[in-house]
């Protein structure tokens, strides 16, 4: 079990605040042990099981809660009277009109209330409209490769303590370039990470994929076409990083013998966005300063939807490689754009709490004609934030104000949430 200790500080300081806790991400990344860890935690801080309720609406055993009234019933018969409720449910998107027993909970003023989803569309509608100004979310992504890393270490050493030859000098440490490397091709969804079956392993991140196509874009859209679904989710993982529109989209699904409109594109794609399953990054007008409405890039949420959706194909590099600068932003709180100057493009702006930083990202800029092509958008962008060139080249630089940094250290870099 992979306890992610930096989800545990941000409950601990959230613990009896009067607002709804929610969290949310793609599913199987780890929302359910982050939430079990953190009753244990309750538990060994002298909170009785008592005070304890948890609720996971996956399980058969709960199907009867799933009608609401019978959920409300059953949570505040075991309320206990003057004292702190804890009380945890699980893929609450699952409960027809659950945003109805929230409120009615959150009233009470001695239920401290913790709740996971798998869907963006919890957060919409009727539950904002209620709980406006009375929850926060927090947004769990699979493993950042600073968390598998530390996974990885801690692995090799276990093994090496329990080992014959756990003395010895020529005990292999896990370097960060191989750990990347497999951080690259295998993802971070957190139960993966203890898979070494190659064919276990593609079967359970297929079976993720299929998971969230089936309960959370199909059933929950109410959309029919299934193979649609699945071409569409592939065309978006083979061109991540890709500037692509619904119309373009359309066209070449619709050649592919799926025929298809830009209007029925871009529902589907909201369906994968919702259940994040894939993450949409707009563009920014640098010069104009506004944002445009036409073309996007779109990135999967982990490394590993490229294994279980495409196979053996070979990636580009250098787009997986941005795929995972954007989603690390992303974990780190920004909000993040492509930028577009003229016919010059900056990978990314990241803005957060009114500072902004600018990235280019590329897997080496040894070559000086790629680093002039890197640097000049940088360059001609009139403001005193920083400029980031992030590559696999070795090496921390300063050119002019503008940075070169390896992309792994980055990654490795302490940060706040």
């Amino acid at each position: 079990m992979i306890e992610r200790p930096h989800y545990q500080q941000i409950l601990s300081q959230m613990k009896d605040k009067d607002f709804i806790k929610v969290i949310t991400g793609v599913r199987r990344s780890g929302k359910s042990t982050i939430l079990q860890v953190f009753r244990e935690s309750l538990q060994a801080q002298g909170i009785s099981d008592k005070q304890v309720q948890m609720y996971n609406f996956e399980d058969l055993a709960n199907d009867q809660l799933l009608e609401y009234h019978n959920l409300y019933r059953a949570i505040t018969e075991k309320l206990q009277v003057d004292q702190m409720n804890y009380v945890f449910l699980d893929e609450i998107q699952m409960v027809d009109q659950f945003e109805r027993v929230l409120d009615s909970l959150f009233i009470k003023g001695n239920v401290d209330l913790y709740v996971t989803g798998s869907n963006a569309y919890m957060l919409s509608g009727e539950l904002a409209t209620l709980l406006s100004g009375r929850y926060v979310e927090i947004k769990v992504m699979p493993l950042s490769f600073a968390e598998f890393y530390s996974h990885q270490i801690d692995s090799v050493e276990s093994n090496a303590a329990t080992s014959f030859n756990a003395t010895s000098s020529q005990t292999p440490a896990t370097s960060p370039e191989t750990a990347f490397s497999k951080y690259l091709e295998r993802g971070g969804f957190p139960y993966a990470t203890l898979i070494e079956d190659e064919q276990t392993y593609v079967s359970y991140i297929s079976g993720i994929v299929n998971t969230v196509f089936v309960k959370d874009i199909l059933s929950r859209k109410q959309l029919t076409n299934a193979t649609l679904v699945e071409e569409l989710a592939r065309y978006l993982t083979d061109t991540s990083g890709s500037l692509v529109s619904t119309k373009k989209i359309a066209d070449t699904l619709t050649s592919r013998g799926h025929k298809t409109t830009s209007s029925t594109v871009s529902s589907y794609i909201e369906a994968f966005l919702e259940g994040y399953l894939f993450y949409r990054c707009d563009r920014f007008d640098l010069a104009g300063k506004k944002y445009l409405a036409r073309g996007s890039k779109y990135y999967p949420v982990d490394p590993s939807l490229r294994r279980a959706l495409l196979g053996k194909k070979r990636p580009d590099f250098g787009h997986r490689l941005e795929g995972v600068v954007y989603l690390e932003l992303i974990r780190r709180g920004y909000d993040v754009y492509m930028g577009t100057m003229g016919s010059y493009e900056v990978d990314f702006i990241a803005q957060k709490h009114g500072v902004t930083e600018y990235y280019q990202v590329s897997l080496s800029v040894l070559d000086e004609q790629v680093y002039t092509r890197e640097r000049q958008p940088l360059q001609l962008i009139d403001d005193n934030f920083s400029k980031i060139i992030l590559t696999m080249d070795p090496g921390s630089y300063n050119d002019e104000g503008i940075e070169q940094r390896n992309v792994i250290d980055w990654l490795l870099e302490s940060f706040a949430f």
